[in-house]
């Protein structure tokens, strides 16, 4: 077994470091866990399996169920890559682990397991008539992967580095990755470098060609200035911005429910038991395609299937308060964390006083009750309740903090305004830290000045209810 590494947060907060900025350190390999490199938690081992594109087939879900129950804590876990986790793994498993996956083409490379971050626009194809420039992306998710695994040299990229492939609706685009493509209606391909604002365009059939380039570019780019960086956005002056403006990405998650071509389900906090999970692939027609946004999507499935879905607890309304909502590990799982905060903010939606209903803001923010700034505000705000101040795991743009103090938690509206509309993409474990409210880099165009609240857990439903409905 490979020896077990803590993950690390990244940067306190997106973009080049300043004077007011934590510098991460880039001059050692990240530790972020993968299917052979577990990561110690307090509730076990934890183990994260890529699914480039969030791919699975049948045989591949209920091996992954099969595993949670012999090996772990029974119970799936999907990240905001739309990856898989499995925890309260024994401490001596990882051997048999990985037989599992490779048995199922889960583990088709010990070497560049870690690298395997891919998303992609999770209802591409399903409807015919919304394919936009007939872009494949399905396709360029299965040679991209087979090629990076082929590739000597992508063995040295970050296991943080993260693959984007956009269908051209602006969903994984505004997740902002260290490279993204991004096809266009009128079949023009368009890569986007970390969060440049502008693309380079792509020629019809090198577009996986033009995605692997970029990656090897940045790693010779770092050798040559000797610089250390795991993402593209930490030194985008190394490699040359794109021609195209691209527009604002509208990041629209899937709405949960039937779709055309198949049906949406959420996960609560994005995790399900086997026995849950096992409902879920019995619903599916023999694919399913987890999320960014710990969701899933299950091609040809019909309808009819949505009532067991929901008795079996996922979510397959829109409109609940669970709608954009997450939740770092917490207690028990997390020896950092402050509070039970799954527990906690489960109570708090199912009380349904965080409801999506437009209204006014956090008392004392400014600007409460204001217009959307651009297309990513539109409804309600994500909402993120953490354990402590690293705050693993929360999403991009602008968002309501939640965070647990011991005495209760604090409210605040955060991030800048220039990410809501372009999005930013965070890991699942090591996120971003404290302060990201407070400091911005050069290309963010305006950092919210947030007000926060202190409040009891008897009190945090309505704060957080008010603090969503903020618009500005």
């Amino acid at each position: 077994m490979l020896a077990a590494m803590p993950p690390t947060p990244d940067a306190t907060a997106p973009g080049a470091a300043g004077p007011d900025r934590e510098v991460p350190d880039r001059g050692r390999a990240d530790a972020c866990p993968g299917a052979l490199r577990l990561h110690t938690a307090d509730d076990g081992a934890l183990a994260r399996i890529r699914l480039p594109g969030g791919l699975l087939t049948v045989r591949q879900a209920l091996a992954l169920a099969e595993a949670a129950e012999a090996l772990g804590d029974g119970e799936l876990e999907t990240t905001s890559r739309g990856n898989v986790q499995l925890r309260g793994l024994a401490p001596h498993c990882a051997a048999e682990l990985a037989d599992r996956l490779r048995a199922v083409g889960l583990l088709p490379s010990d070497t560049h397991e870690r690298v395997r971050n891919i998303v992609a626009s999770p209802t591409a194809g399903l409807d015919p008539a919304d394919a936009p420039g007939g872009a494949d992306v399905q396709s360029w998710v299965r040679e991209l992967d087979a090629r990076l695994c082929a590739s000597d040299w992508a063995a040295g990229l970050s296991g943080k580095f993260l693959f984007a492939l956009d269908d051209g609706r602006g969903d994984v685009a505004a997740l902002d990755a260290d490279v993204t493509l991004i096809a266009s209606p009128d079949g023009t391909r368009l890569l986007r470098l970390g969060r440049d604002g502008r693309g380079h365009p792509v020629e019809t059939g090198r577009e996986v060609t033009a995605v692997l380039d970029a990656a090897r570019s940045f790693l010779a780019a770092l050798r040559t200035n000797g610089r250390k960086a795991w993402h593209l956005r930490e030194v985008p002056e190394l490699l040359p911005a794109g021609s195209v403006p691209l527009p604002a990405f509208a990041g629209t998650a899937p709405a949960v429910g039937a779709l055309p071509g198949g049906l949406s389900v959420g996960l609560r906090f994005g995790r399900a038991s086997a026995g849950q999970w096992r409902t879920l692939v019995a619903a599916s027609a023999g694919e399913l395609r987890l999320t960014p946004w710990r969701g899933a999507v299950l091609p040809g499935a019909p309808a009819d299937r949505l009532p067991a879905l929901a008795a079996a607890g996922f979510r397959t309304e829109p409109g609940s308060a669970w709608e954009r909502a997450t939740a770092c590990t917490g207690l028990p799982g997390c020896a950092k964390s402050l509070a039970d905060v799954r527990a906690d903010a489960a109570r708090a939606l199912d009380a349904g006083a965080a409801g999506v209903a437009a209204g006014s803001g956090l008392a004392g923010a400014p600007g409460a009750g204001a217009a959307p700034v651009g297309t990513a505000l539109a409804g309600v705000l994500p909402v993120h309740w953490s354990g402590c101040e690293r705050r693993c795991g929360h999403p991009a743009g602008r968002w309501v903090d939640v965070l647990a103090t011991g005495r209760g938690y604090r409210v605040t509206v955060n991030g800048s305004v220039n990410e809501a509309v372009n999005g930013s993409v965070n890991e699942p474990v090591g996120g971003a830290g404290a302060g990201a409210t407070a400091t911005a880099t050069a290309a963010d165009a305006t950092v919210v000045n947030a007000a926060s609240v202190d409040v009891t857990n008897e009190e945090m439903a309505e704060a957080v209810a008010e603090a969503r409905r903020t618009t500005k």
